[in-house]
């Protein structure tokens, strides 16, 4: 690279735990939920203290961006990184002193004193409550890398998403089916719960990372017709949810799209999102959201 080159990157625990020097100008903490576990003797704290080294060689000039509507990112970031870095936070909870928050409908920022609002809520083009927390921390790293107000909202509206992450696939006799294989642990599924009004069908599992499945319970009881279990923790999945909804265990990833289909009504969605690891079945969890498309796109009406 050059001097004029900006790298963007996600950088996850694993690789966390094996810095050194690294220092981004711009550092992101999404949000910091259990996740991997099973590679941080079933600890938490642990697994945060990974994603704390994102910030631990930030120094003058540097900006932190975090989520503060999170309670463990914020316990995470607030008083444990140096008075020279420069704190961002945003949250959809409530008004941050600087950062980035919603009034009146309104995705707004608050840098440097002044207030402005850059879109409504409403024009963002990705759906659901980790979109709109996501624009908000794309929208300060764009300002704070010195990305145009009006770049940024052209962005926000156009911008389609990207591959297994609520990817629509296709709609096939009024059910909509989704693809959100990237979501490998609980927290990314309940998100994904709540992007939908339509009722869900749920394709749920793989291998386990030391999953608490209670914190899905009441939107699963809220948004979910039924689930399909798949995978190695397709059992831990049927002793969670089979008292509560409607469940089917599938054997294969054809088998629980057939499955998902049979039980879903039009206007449902059909969505992959498994809370789990792929690579029981699958590669990765690309793989598992390319078999899965090429089995959606394969039905039949």
């Amino acid at each position: 690279m050059n001097q004029c080159d900006v790298a963007i990157l996600e950088v996850s625990s694993f690789q966390l735990d094996h810095i050194a020097t690294f220092r981004p100008r711009v550092a992101v903490l999404l949000n910091i939920t259990p996740d991997h576990l099973d590679r941080y003797d079933h600890r938490f704290e642990l697994y945060v203290a990974s994603k704390q080294r994102v910030f631990e060689n930030l120094g003058m000039g540097d900006t932190l961006i975090y989520n503060a509507g999170d309670p463990a990112t914020r316990a995470a970031v607030e008083g444990k990184v140096s008075a020279d870095v420069r704190q961002l936070a945003f949250s959809r909870a409530g008004r941050v002193d600087a950062g980035a928050f919603v009034q009146d409908e309104a995705l707004t920022v608050a840098l440097e004193g002044a207030v402005s609002a850059v879109l409504p809520v409403s024009a963002i083009s990705l759906r659901g409550a980790h979109n709109l927390e996501n624009a908000m921390a794309a929208t300060l790293a764009g300002r704070a890398m010195g990305v145009s107000a009006a770049s940024l909202r052209a962005t926000l509206k156009n911008f389609k998403g990207v591959e297994h992450r609520l990817e629509f696939v296709r709609e096939l006799d009024g059910v909509s089916f989704v693809n959100d294989s990237k979501a490998t642990n609980v927290d990314a599924v309940w998100y994904a719960l709540q992007s939908f009004s339509s009722p869900i069908i749920v394709l749920l599992g793989g291998r386990d990372k030391g999953n608490d499945y209670s914190r899905l319970m009441d939107l699963v009881k809220k948004h979910v017709r039924a689930i399909v279990a798949v995978g190695e923790s397709a059992g831990k999945v049927r002793a969670a949810f089979a008292p509560v909804v409607p469940l089917e265990v599938a054997g294969s990833m054809e088998e629980a799209v057939r499955s998902a289909r049979g039980m879903a009504h039009r206007g449902d969605v059909v969505l992959l999102s498994p809370a789990c690891a792929s690579f029981d079945w699958f590669q990765n969890y690309e793989h598992r959201g390319r078999v899965f498309k090429e089995i959606v796109m394969g039905l039949e009406s």
